[in-house]
C-alpha cells in the first residue's frame, strides 16, 4: 500500500482518567489529517475499548489508522501486534505520529513485522524462564499443581465410613464434593 491522497484518515486518543486531557492528541491528530477521530477515556490494560472498536470497525484498504504515539493504541507489545496484524488484515494502514511509523510505505511495514519479530521472541522467552523455573521447583522436590483436598489419613476414613454411609454423607462430612471424594479413592 503506497500512501496518496485518495486514502482517508481516522485518528484514535485514548487518556486512562478523566482528569487528563485529551487536547493534545485531538491537535495532533488534527494535524495530520484525521477525518474523524475516536477516543477512549480507559486504562490502556482494559480489553474492550469502545472507541478502538469502533475504529477498527471502519478499516479498509482505503484508510489508515493514526495515533498519537503507540502507547495509547496497545496494552503491551503482544496485543499491539496483535492489533497491526488486524489492521494489516483489513489491508488498511497505520501511522504512529511520535514514533514515525507508517505501514502506507516500505520502511514502516518493516519496523511493523520487527515489533512482531520481538513480541514473538518476548512470548518465547516467557515460555522459557517459566519452565525452567517449574524444573528447577522440581528438582528441589517441590510438589507441582494443586494441593490434595483430602489427605491419605482422610482416605483410610472415609473408607471405612463407606460401608455404612452414602457417598454423599461422607464427602459433606470431609467438606469436598462427591466427585471429589472418589476421585481420591480411584487414586489409592
Amino acid at each position: 500500500m503506497s500512501q496518496n491522497s485518495s486514502m482517508i484518515k481516522i485518528g484514535y486518543a485514548r487518556i486512562s482518567t478523566h482528569d487528563q486531557r485529551l487536547d493534545l492528541q485531538r491537535d495532533a491528530l488534527k494535524a495530520a489529517g484525521c477525518s474523524v477521530i475516536y477516543e477512549d477515556v480507559i486504562s490502556g490494560s482494559r480489553s474492550k475499548r469502545d472507541g478502538l472498536n469502533q475504529a477498527l470497525a471502519k478499516l479498509s484498504p482505503d484508510v489508515v489508522l493514526v495515533v498519537w504515539r503507540l502507547d495509547r493504541l496497545g496494552r503491551s507489545l503482544s496485543h499491539l501486534v496483535e492489533v497491526l496484524k488486524f489492521i494489516e488484515e483489513k489491508k488498511a494502514g497505520f501511522i504512529s505520529l511520535s514514533e514515525s511509523i507508517d505501514t502506507t510505505n516500505a520502511s514502516g511495514r518493516l519496523i511493523f513485522h520487527m515489533m512482531g519479530a520481538l513480541a514473538e521472541f518476548e512470548r518465547a522467552l516467557i515460555i522459557e524462564r517459566t519452565q525452567a523455573g517449574l524444573a528447577a521447583a522440581k528438582a528441589r522436590g517441590k510438589k507441582l499443581g494443586r494441593r490434595r483436598k483430602l489427605d491419605n489419613r482422610q482416605i483410610e476414613h472415609a473408607k471405612i465410613l463407606l460401608a455404612n454411609e452414602t457417598g454423599e454423607a461422607v464427602a459433606s462430612s470431609l467438606g469436598v464434593s462427591r466427585a471429589t471424594l472418589y476421585r481420591a479413592l480411584s487414586k489409592v
